[in-house]
C-alpha cells in the first residue's frame, strides 16, 4: 500500500487522466478495474474515474509495486546544454527565441538536446522543477516550430499556465507574425491569399487548391513586402488560420517559394544563396484574450518581439521591430 498527495500541479484533473500519466505502464483496464474494487481510494472512500482531485487529497493505492517507476540516478534532461534565449520569464511563463537547427522535443535521433530538455534542465537548476516532487506534470511546451524554423516558442512553468494556454491557442487568442524571405519580387507590395489546403500524412506535405475539395482546409495568408533585393523579397506575414506548411506552401502556390526551403521551395536557387535553414521566422507574439485568462490576465494586451532574425540584416531592415517589450 501507498498513498500519493495531490499537489498544486495534480489538481483539477478527473483521477482517471492523473493516473493514467502517473502510472504509464499500467493498462488502462487494469486502472479501472482497480477503482472499481476499491484499490485505489480517494481521502479513504470510493472514488470514480471522473472524481475531480484537489490539492491536498491522499490519495491510497494497493496496486503493485511494479507500477510505481524507480527515480533515475540521473535524468535524461540534465544532458541537454543550458542554452536558452528567453525574452520574457516570470514565475509562470518563459517566451523563448529558439533558433533554426534545434529541435523542440526529442525525436529518435536527438534523445538528449532540445529545446523543452533545455527549459527543464534551466528551471532544475534554478530549483523550480523539481521531478521527484511532482506527480504528474514537467514543464512543457505551448507550441511547436519545426527545427529548420525558428521564433517565439511559449514554455508552461505550471500546470494552470499550461491548461490556460492550451486554451488560448485553441481559440486563437494569440496574434503571431513571422517574417520570411521569398523569392521573386511581389506584383502585389500586400494582399490577402486565400485558398485551400489539403494534408498527405505519408509524405508530410500539404497541396494549395484554389477550389475545395472533401479533404482540404480553408486557410488565409496575409502578407506585406518590407523590402526588396537582388530578386527577393521580406516579407512579414500574418497568418489569419493556422495550418501545418501553410505559410510556406500558400506563398510557393503563387510563385514565391521561400529561400532554403527544400520541400516547397527551389533547391537550385537554395543553392545558390547558400542558406542553410529556411528564411521563416515567428518574429512576434501578443496575447489578445478575449476570455477569461486566470493567473496570465496581466499578459493580456502584452507584445513581445524576437530581438533579431538572422536573415532581416541582408534588407538593411533592423528597424522592422515595432512594440518591442
Amino acid at each position: 500500500m501507498r498513498t500519493i498527495e495531490i499537489g498544486e500541479n495534480d489538481s483539477g484533473q478527473r483521477l482517471d487522466k492523473f493516473l493514467t500519466k502517473r502510472f504509464k505502464n499500467m493498462p488502462q483496464s487494469l486502472m479501472y478495474k482497480y477503482i472499481r474494487t476499491k484499490y485505489i481510494k480517494l481521502n479513504g472512500k470510493r472514488c470514480e474515474i471522473s472524481s475531480r482531485l484537489q490539492k491536498g487529497d491522499i490519495l491510497t493505492l494497493y496496486i503493485k509495486e511494479e507500477f510505481f517507476e524507480a527515480v533515475p540516478d540521473e535524468y535524461d534532461f540534465l544532458k541537454a546544454p543550458v542554452k536558452l534565449d528567453i525574452i520574457y520569464e516570470d514565475k509562470n511563463i518563459m517566451l523563448l527565441n529558439k533558433k533554426p537547427g534545434l529541435i523542440v522535443h526529442p525525436d529518435e535521433n536527438y534523445h538528449f538536446d532540445s529545446l523543452i530538455a533545455r527549459v527543464q534542465h534551466y528551471l532544475y537548476d534554478k530549483k523550480e522543477y523539481d521531478p521527484g516532487a511532482e506527480q504528474s506534470f514537467a514543464p512543457a511546451l505551448v507550441n511547436r516550430i519545426d527545427r529548420n524554423t525558428g521564433g517565439i516558442v511559449i514554455a508552461a512553468k505550471n500546470a494552470e499556465t499550461l491548461r490556460i494556454m492550451n486554451q488560448k491557442v485553441k481559440d486563437r487568442e494569440l496574434e503571431k507574425k513571422y517574417l520570411c524571405v521569398a523569392t521573386g519580387v511581389f506584383v502585389k507590395k500586400s494582399d490577402l491569399l486565400t485558398g485551400y489546403l489539403e494534408k498527405n500524412e505519408k509524405k508530410n506535405k500539404v497541396y494549395i487548391t484554389k477550389r475545395p475539395t472533401p479533404q482540404s482546409k480553408t486557410i488565409k495568408t496575409q502578407y506585406r513586402v518590407l523590402a526588396e533585393k537582388n530578386g527577393l523579397s521580406l516579407v512579414e506575414v500574418d497568418l489569419l488560420t493556422g495550418r501545418t506548411h501553410q505559410i510556406r506552401a500558400h506563398l510557393a502556390s503563387v510563385g514565391h517559394a521561400l529561400l532554403g526551403d527544400g520541400k516547397y521551395g527551389n533547391n537550385e536557387i537554395n543553392r545558390r544563396y547558400g542558406y542553410k535553414w529556411q528564411a521563416l521566422y515567428s518574429y512576434q507574439l501578443t496575447f489578445r484574450f478575449r476570455t477569461d485568462s486566470g493567473i496570465l490576465s496581466y499578459l493580456d494586451g502584452k507584445t513581445f518581439t524576437a530581438p533579431e532574425v538572422w536573415f532581416v540584416s541582408e534588407f538593411g531592415k533592423e528597424d522592422y521591430i515595432e512594440n518591442k517589450e
